[in-house]
């Protein structure tokens, strides 16, 4: 029967039987949703940590987060197996602008769109036919106010929930299995529901089969606008916010036509955003510490007893209730030493900026945006190819806190599981470990720092800047003085401003040595000239003392990439240069980095045969030094011949350039002109 027709409790009973729907709770529902999709292992600062797939999915999907996520996943769990995550709402503290009230619409989104399927469907009942009883006036159809499941109706027929069982057994030939599971989610009906079935039982003279005749089973609708299933209630000012935007009140409509003022239903908990969320949903609380105090305390009856109380009538619930606030509004409530019960009641998470700024890039995009850019005059916008890294990587660096055992680059580095020299990744641990310790969150390892709202204004500012709209692209250099702009306006704290400041100096200088291998790559007329050349070191280096070396140097070896077999000629001077610009002067360091080298590609290559070395930035701009030096006589030349253009070969070499620059490497006229003229200044030299 398809499942429009199943409008009697009897068909969705048959189909609970038959596996073709499921009774959950929330927490249930959203651990099978989670758990059902694919789980990868990952390293996240230095520890290994579950990745959950169900989160990486789709166009705007969740970027880092993998500790938190973690943690949420192993709440939701617990709470699914019945442990005391259960009587405990789950609080996303942090900084503005990392992700929090993201993360959780992002649950919610999976959450209806898991729903959606027919088997994991929401049902819920409504009562038809009251305006034959007496006491309803002209209401003649009364829906459960919060979503009860079918279900708990089946399991609330009788007086005795015994006898409702059996009959469950013997009626529909439940198996005590079956029973058990449907057990562990009892609840009694809601005040109103079971008010009004208790008057269908007088009106029907105990008559089972008659009573259910008044019974419709309708889906839960999962429309986002109607509050249904995923609901948010956002803080708001002293005055307007009041229990009744939770909980519901009396309905001055409803009194005009119920002649019995016991009944329950005068109340209107629909009126309230948690009745909607009722049936097996998700609340949202967004700033939860910033509402008066009072509503805090409904909070705390909420979630500790998973009921709506009103005069004394009582409506279970079923809801996973997940709550966010910033730093400071969570230490104000703290500090108030009297509220300590309902953050007794939460499951904290404290949420950090994300740090690695390989993942950055995405988040950056994000900020950027997917849709073509325009100018004001609508004429198309190019976006610098360096733009998300210089962007990224100021992000970043100002998220990171200054420590004495790693310096910024290297703790960036590792931060993103890259190499940092002779720094490890156990470093990092201990520094992590070490903030953790600090009983200041905002001290801890990614806690402060410029949040994605500030890397979206410095864009804005860029975008509209005349500059950009003049030359029609984003060009990357100029991301530094609007990220200087952001911080100046809107960072407030004098020392946080100071070390971002001095952060905005270090991200100038990767952007600097960024541009010196993108101009060899330029000049060489090949977009992986510097990755060739420094593969080409690491070979060598690997070669050099090989045992069938001969006399002529030529040295063969297997491609990891594509299993090939390759020659190589070891040239003992370019290794030498390369080393004399890393500083090694004696034989002994000169055997060390060696060593380390070799080190590194014996672990990386076996795992990613594409390792090509990049992200070791020192050897990166030792290669690109040595090869500006060897092929144009000097950087210097190069940069004289690019700026002196009077001759006619300099002039050719700068076509050239440009070219190269346009067809090769994705970028515009003006970003070309404008990286050339910058590489051809001493600005932000390290």
């Amino acid at each position: 029967m398809a499942n429009g027709a199943q409008k009697r409790l009897q068909d969705h009973l048959l189909a609970l039987k038959n596996d073709e729907r499921v009774f959950e709770n929330s927490f249930e529902g959203i651990s099978r949703m989670i758990l059902a999709d694919e789980i990868e292992k990952v390293v996240a600062n230095g520890r290994t940590t579950y990745d959950f797939q169900i989160f990486r999915r789709g166009k705007k999907h969740i970027v880092g987060m993998y500790d938190e996520i973690n943690s949420f996943v192993s709440y939701v769990k617990d709470a699914a197996e019945g442990g005391s995550s259960k009587e405990m709402a789950y609080v996303l503290v942090g900084e503005p602008g990392n992700g929090k009230t993201y993360f959780v619409e992002y649950v919610s989104r999976l959450y209806r769109e898991f729903l959606a399927a027919d088997r994991n469907r929401k049902y819920t009942f409504r009562f038809t036919g009251l305006d034959g009883i007496g006491s309803y006036g002209k209401i003649t159809t009364i829906e459960s106010q919060t979503y009860e499941d079918p279900a708990i109706l089946a399991m609330n027929l009788h007086d005795s929930r015994d006898e409702s069982l059996a009959h469950l057994g013997r009626k529909y030939g439940f198996s005590d299995e079956l029973i058990a599971s449907l057990m562990e989610n009892y609840r009694p009906l809601g005040a109103c529901s079971g008010y009004i079935w208790n008057d269908l039982r007088e009106h029907c003279d105990g008559n089972l089969e008659q009573m259910l005749e008044h019974i419709q089973i309708v889906p839960v609708p999962l429309t986002e606008s109607l509050g249904t299933v995923t609901g948010k209630y956002p803080a708001k000012d002293k005055i307007t916010s009041s229990a009744v935007d939770l909980l519901g009140e009396e309905s001055i409509q409803r009194l005009l036509h119920i002649t019995d003022t016991n009944n329950p239903f005068r109340f209107d908990l629909r009126r309230g955003a948690l009745a909607r969320v009722a049936g097996g949903g998700i609340h949202f609380s967004d700033e939860m510490f910033k509402n008066k105090k009072d509503l805090v305390q409904v909070y705390l009856g909420v979630i500790q007893n998973r009921t709506i109380e009103i005069d004394g009538y009582k409506w279970p619930i079923d809801t996973l209730i997940i709550a966010t606030s910033n730093n400071s509004e969570f230490n104000r409530f703290l500090a108030e030493k009297e509220e300590a019960p309902i953050v007794d009641r939460c499951r904290i998470s404290y949420i950090s900026h994300n740090t690695n700024y390989l993942l950055q890039e995405q988040l950056t995009q994000y900020a950027i945006g997917s849709e073509t850019k325009t100018t004001l005059m609508r004429e198309k916008l190019h976006q610098d190819p360096n733009l998300n890294y210089a962007s990224s990587v100021t992000a970043i660096l100002s998220r990171l806190p200054r420590t004495e055992k790693l310096t910024p680059i290297e703790t960036m580095k590792l931060a993103a599981g890259e190499i940092a020299g002779e720094k490890s990744i156990k470093t990092l641990a201990e520094v992590i470990d070490t903030l953790s310790q600090d009983t200041d969150i905002t001290n801890r390892f990614g806690q402060k720092g410029l949040g994605q709202r500030n890397l979206g204004r410095a864009v804005q500012l860029l975008v509209e800047s005349s500059e950009t709209n003049e030359g029609e692209c984003m060009f990357a250099h100029d991301v530094f003085g609007t990220m200087e702009r952001v911080i100046l306006d809107y960072v407030h704290d004098n020392n946080d401003r100071a070390k971002y400041l001095e952060d905005l100096k270090t991200a100038k200088g990767l952007y600097r040595e960024r541009i010196m291998t993108e101009m060899f790559n330029a000049y060489m007329d090949e977009p992986q000239a510097i990755r060739k050349d420094v593969m080409n070191y690491v070979n060598m280096i690997i070669g050099i003392d090989a045992e069938h070396l001969g006399p002529d140097k030529m040295w063969k070896y297997k491609d990891p990439q594509t299993g090939e077999l390759r020659a190589l000629k070891v040239d003992e001077r370019f290794i030498k240069s390369i080393e004399e610009r890393l500083q090694l002067k004696t034989d002994e360091q000169r055997e060390s980095f060696r060593t380390s080298i070799r080190k590194i590609y014996g672990q990386k290559i076996g795992v990613d045969p594409n390792y090509d070395f990049m992200d070791n930035l020192e050897l990166v701009k030792a290669v690109t030094d040595v090869r500006l030096k060897s092929d144009i006589a000097g950087a210097g030349s190069l940069i004289g011949a690019l700026a002196n253009r009077t001759n006619e070969e300099n002039q050719k070499l700068y076509d050239r350039m440009i070219d190269t620059m346009l067809g090769k490497l994705k970028y515009c006229r003006t970003c070309a002109q404008k990286t050339i003229e910058y590489f051809c200044t001493q600005e932000d030299e390290t």
